[in-house]
């Protein structure tokens, strides 16, 4: 039984220097290597100088370390000779004028495939550099579908590259190390190379937010006493008790890595000082059973955080990843972190298909698990390269395998839109276009209608029903979870809000005016333009719109614009002609006239009108309680009445008691279905064991409908007693 120390962060880049020479390499690669694939490796060495002769990096080192370096981190993990050659002459064909011919005469097909497969298109012309960068990475990856050793090779190019980003333009760094976040690393991550991954992920962080990245590292660094205090305890603590067990396992303790403590921080809020788990602990045993009996032993000695265990070895991660996770309460009841795996396991979390090299095998029939996803995988990419219309399309199908955060769904002609996580028809609708989400009435997935909320998931085919007569509705704000669909949707409620407020104060006005015997037009212009300057208005239509929002009584404004008239008129005469000319309302106003969820007005009902400050005309039914103290105010009540042609759906409540027979409850809501009704919502109480309390909120057109709907109910078995409420 052993402990390691805590690992450095950069474990790939510890103790390296930068001008690491051949002699180095061939010492690193001669620990499992034989005499004549060293001397195989030495012969690339001497190709690639003779062909980088001259060349300078822009840190100034010449060209050939670069090739070493990149050689070195494949050789670290144990890469075949082919992939250690290929690495050091990875560049030869891009930047030297060697040819793929000289290559495969003195090193073979296979090396000429690799160095070929990772080389750069830099004599084509393209659009422009997202295009270009589209048709590079469809390059790499068709050669790596074909041998996985390529895209190994591209990562340790790509790693080294972000390790010297130092010597670069500001603005290139930023683009070299967005292209590395939103490709390469899911490429690593997918193939289960932890190494390279987590490092790349430091290496995005220090680049592009340099300042964080000091900050973060310095608060790791200063609270590293105390937590390494924590962690030391929980060490001796486990050591010991696996002593006694008799049981040969090795204790290792991790730092966890920058960029994953700055997504914690960032994604759950959280500041530095609430994140715990910046060290953990992993046990390493031989076998499966030890696994799941080392975490017995955790568990007895420190109590587990419930919902925090994962087992990875039963189900292992879509990229082979196995391991057993569990969380602690620890000494101080700090939370810690403990990994339990095999050393098999181990070796794989960080090297991922690297650690089960199968090219010296003639066949693949001893294939592991983790490469047999590997090559499924690679197999989607070769389909999807057959399917796609361009390098630009190809990429975007990439994605969708390659980002668990972002949805990759498709429009009817076969277009790709890339949404948020938890996006929804409406989020797509406005995705496509503008005018497509306005008049969005419905949705089809898959060729099948679906509700409008309904989350979308990667590889859905989502088609939008329009229709020219709709517009947004305030609602889907509560689920849309895009910025252009919520801007959108907010700026054309707020238009047509504004649209249907003028139109209204206009009635108000007119109505109003028509008592005196005038027309808005007959308004003297002075008058009106004195009244505008002390409300504060710069025209008329906002006027209109503060007096159709109620915000300002359509009466109160006309008594300032037409005193004279206002007094001359106030005679039973007018009274009587104002009281004859209720406003009327239809159904269709918008959203400048609301109904009160208190009475549940519905067409036919006797009604008075409310103004309410922001919400416009309330409508409620004239015998509605809750209106008794503001009838008082007479500035704020409207004479209303009921359209003849109102149309639209009106919600309206009805209570039924039922004898408490079973069945009930589906009859009674297949007899409102039956009558056009929609049922928005339903309350059971039961009463005393007997008899049960049934209530609907319903959706219908009128009193007519209601009546219609009452007298089939009273009718139906077991209802005892109806009434609307």
């Amino acid at each position: 039984m052993k402990s390691e120390p805590v690992a450095s962060d950069n474990e790939i880049t510890e103790g390296i220097d930068s001008r690491f020479l051949i002699s180095d390499l061939c010492d690193l690669v001669a620990g499992y290597m034989d005499q004549e694939q060293v001397q195989e490796v030495y012969q690339a060495y001497l190709f690639g100088a003779q062909a980088h002769d001259g060349q300078i990096r822009q840190s100034g080192e010449p060209y050939i370390y670069h090739p070493l370096a990149v050689a070195r981190i494949l050789a670290s993990m144990h890469m075949d000779v082919k992939s250690i050659v290929a690495c050091i002459l990875h560049d030869v064909l891009e930047d030297t004028p060697a040819t793929r011919t000289a290559i495969e005469e003195t090193f073979g097909e296979d090396v000429a495939h690799l160095v070929d497969g990772v080389s750069k298109l830099t004599h084509i012309k393209f659009k422009n550099k997202i295009e270009q960068q589209a048709e590079n990475i469809q390059k790499v990856l068709m050669a790596m579908a074909k041998d996985i050793r390529v895209i190994m090779i591209k990562l340790a190019d790509r790693l080294h590259n972000m390790r010297t980003l130092g010597s670069l333009r500001p603005d290139k760094r930023r683009r070299i190390a967005m292209e590395t976040l939103e490709i390469y690393i899911p490429i690593a991550n997918r193939l289960g190379i932890y190494t390279i991954r987590h490092e790349m992920e430091d290496l995005v962080l220090k680049a592009m937010y340099p300042l964080r990245y000091k900050i973060l590292e310095h608060a790791v660094s200063k609270a590293s006493g105390h937590r390494k205090e924590v962690i030391n305890k929980i060490d001796k603590a486990l050591v010991t008790r696996l002593n006694e067990m008799g049981m040969d396992a090795e204790v290792q303790k991790r730092k966890k890595h920058l960029f994953s403590l700055y997504k914690k921080m960032r994604d759950k809020h959280l500041s530095f000082n609430k994140v715990f788990d910046v060290y953990a602990i992993r046990v390493l045993v031989d076998t499966v059973d030890e696994c799941y009996r080392v975490l017995g032993v955790v568990h007895n000695l420190f109590k587990p955080i419930p919902g925090r265990f994962k087992d990875y070895i039963a189900i292992p991660k879509s990229n082979g990843y196995q391991s057993l996770h569990t969380a602690l309460y620890g000494p101080h009841g700090i939370p810690m972190e403990v990994q339990i795996r095999t050393e098999e396991m181990d070796l794989f979390a960080e090297s991922g298909i690297a650690a089960h090299w199968l090219y010296k095998s003639p066949d693949e029939s001893g294939m592991t698990g983790a490469h047999a996803r590997a090559r499924d995988w690679l197999t989607g990419i070769l389909e999807m390269q057959q399917s796609a219309g361009d390098s630009l399309e190809f990429l975007e199908n990439v994605k969708v395998d390659l980002f668990h955060d972002e949805v990759y769904v498709y429009t009817p002609e076969g277009d790709i839109i890339k949404l948020p996580r938890n996006a929804t028809p409406v989020d797509f609708a406005y995705m496509v276009h503008t005018d497509i989400g306005n008049s969005c009435v419905a949705a089809k997935l898959d060729h099948t209608f679906a509700p409008l909320n309904t989350p979308l998931y990667s590889g859905q085919t989502v088609e939008i029903i329009t229709s020219s007569s709709a517009r947004p509705n305030p609602a889907w704000l509560n689920y849309v979870v895009t910025v252009k669909a919520r801007s959108n949707i907010r700026n054309f409620l707020k238009n047509m809000r504004a649209d249907e407020a003028v139109s209204q104060g206009r009635r108000l006005f007119e109505r109003c005016l028509k008592g005196l015997g005038l027309r808005l037009e007959d308004v003297p212009e002075e008058s009106m333009k004195n009244v505008l300057e002390e409300y504060g208005f710069k025209s008329v239509a906002e006027l209109l719109e503060d007096v159709g929002m109620g915000n300002r009584s359509a009466s109160l404004v006309v008594r300032r614009l037409v005193p004279e008239r206002v007094a001359q008129g106030e005679s039973e005469e007018t009274r009587e002609m104002r009281s004859q000319s209720p406003l009327a309302i239809d159904g269709t106003e918008g959203m400048v006239v609301s109904y009160g969820k208190c009475c549940f007005p519905i067409p036919g009902d006797s009604v008075i009108g409310i103004l309410s400050k922001g919400r416009g005309i309330v409508i409620h039914r004239e015998e509605c309680k809750n209106i008794s103290q503001t009838r008082v105010e007479i500035d704020k009540c409207i004479d209303v009445k009921w359209s003849e042609d109102a149309e639209g759906s009106f919600s309206c409540c009805i209570r039924m008691d039922v004898a408490n027979k079973p069945g009930v409850l589906a009859r009674t809501a297949t007899i409102i279905s039956d009558e056009g009704a929609d049922i928005e919502d339903v309350a059971v109480e039961d009463r005393d064991g007997f008899t049960t309390t049934i209530t609907y909120q319903i959706s219908l057109q009128g009193r007519a409908h209601l009546a219609s709907i009452m007298r089939r109910l009273r009718k139906a078995p077991n209802v005892l007693k109806i009434w609307r409420i």
